[in-house]
């Protein structure tokens, strides 16, 4: 007989689900909005692309993980 998976009820913000939907809003809505600021930049080489959007892309990922950590513990304190 497999274990029992244990299920947790965490108290405040469930983190985990932070992580998570960050991951997937950066994704869904940041690489698009990369893609579209790259077009005003001039990138001549692989190296410039790849740093650009690290940078613009690490900007993003703050700004998302705030804004989702803000709307869990909002929701958390209903």
């Amino acid at each position: 007989m497999p274990q029992r998976v244990e299920t947790s009820s965490p108290e405040g913000v469930d983190y985990g689900w932070v992580m998570q939907v960050t991951f997937v809003t950066t994704i869904v809505v940041g690489a698009p909005l990369v893609a579209l600021a790259s077009t005003t930049v001039d990138l001549p080489t692989w190296n410039a692309r790849a740093e650009f959007a690290i940078r613009v892309g690490a900007v993003v990922w703050v700004f998302t993980a705030l804004a989702v950590f803000a709307y869990a513990k909002r929701v958390q304190g209903r």
